[in-house]
């Protein structure tokens, strides 16, 4: 793991802060990262007390105080306009005043990814960060893009989303060139509303491997990378895609739990569930990724778990690594610079 990156963490953000995000953030700190944890300094002392945190791990730790804490049921606007001493705001400010190169956070999404965008900003060039979400399909993994960060946005923003999920999937996911693809309601050009069809067309004009439509059963089948869509879709596909997997584990168990013959049958697959579970599992990738920021953030489940939040932590060092953030900001400026000459606009 880097020795040079560290990163914020919100220790009072999710459904069983600080203890969990706490215990995440020492296992990350087991592996080489160092973890700035921010929150109610008492509370979180007494955590690292609890877990009796080895002396050479607890050099990779600093406590930062935060006397308040935005409730998952408040605003997103909270933590910049009343609540300026949170521990996401905080967190943000860190990571813009050098202190952490990426945050994470499995508090209130939206207050998170507001602290975000107006603490840390936006790289040149881009409208709207977005959020990207890596979901499980036979060939490997998919990146959906937008998940939630913008509920309106215009075609040619969706431009940008796919930028930054196709350059996301070549850094992370070791993707060489990604199949990029549109969500819609048909795989034909034409099919679609007024928004998507629009939006093919700057999506044709991108330069990206752009297959074209894709609907939402080739999120799961592999057939692209990288999908593309507005952040209203996204969220609730993603959402659905969650529930789903859950269900499917739900049902699987109810049935193996029938009679003792299937308990024995159920004792034999379970490898195989459990190999099922960690493809399924949203703690494998810890957190969604907030895309077109000057630096990384990972917004986890409020329900994360200790692992959840450990590899979350992970995912923000390698993003960093990566410099996926610059990386976006220059391959936007490119575009940018490419659509300001005459007759290649939108074409």
């Amino acid at each position: 793991m880097s020795n040079v990156v560290k990163v914020a963490v919100d220790a009072m953000g999710g459904d069983e802060a600080p203890r969990l995000p706490v215990e995440g953030a020492v296992q990350a700190a087991e592996e080489g990262v160092g973890v700035l944890l921010v929150g109610h300094e008492d509370r979180l002392d007494e955590e690292l007390h609890r877990l009796q945190v080895p002396a050479d791990v607890a050099r990779r730790l600093e406590v930062i105080h935060a006397d308040e804490v935005v409730g998952m049921d408040e605003p997103p606007i909270t933590p910049i306009r009343k609540k300026r001493k949170s521990s996401v705001r905080i967190a943000a400010e860190a990571v813009r005043d050098g202190r952490a190169q990426a945050m994470v956070s499995a508090g209130n999404t939206g207050a998170a990814m507001v602290a975000a965008k107006m603490i840390i900003g936006s790289a040149p060039e881009v409208d709207r960060p977005a959020l990207a979400a890596t979901l499980p399909n036979p060939r490997g993994w998919t990146v959906l893009l937008d998940v939630g960060a913008n509920i309106d946005s215009k075609p040619e923003q969706l431009r940008q989303f796919a930028v930054m999920g196709d350059l996301y999937a070549q850094q992370i996911l070791n993707l060489e060139r990604p199949r990029v693809g549109l969500l819609s309601i048909g795989e034909e050009q034409g099919k679609g509303n007024d928004f998507t069809k629009e939006a093919f067309g700057y999506l044709e004009a991108s330069q990206l491997d752009f297959v074209g439509n894709v609907e939402g059963s080739d999120l799961f089948k592999g057939t692209v990378d990288v999908i593309a869509c507005d952040g209203f879709v996204g969220n609730v596909l993603l959402k659905s895609a969650e529930a789903l997997a859950e269900m499917v584990l739900l049902m699987i168990r109810e049935e193996i739990e029938k009679s003792p013959l299937t308990r024995l049958g159920g004792g034999l697959t379970r490898p195989a569930l459990l190999r099922f579970r960690k493809r399924t599992a949203y703690d494998e990738f810890g957190g969604a990724p907030l895309l077109g920021l000057k630096a990384g953030c990972f917004i986890a489940h409020g329900r994360s778990n200790s692992k959840a939040i450990k590899n979350a932590i992970l995912r923000a060092v390698e993003f960093c690594d990566a410099r996926t953030a610059e990386r976006i900001s220059e391959r936007l400026t490119e575009l940018h610079a490419r659509d300001s000459v005459p007759g290649v606009v939108g074409e």
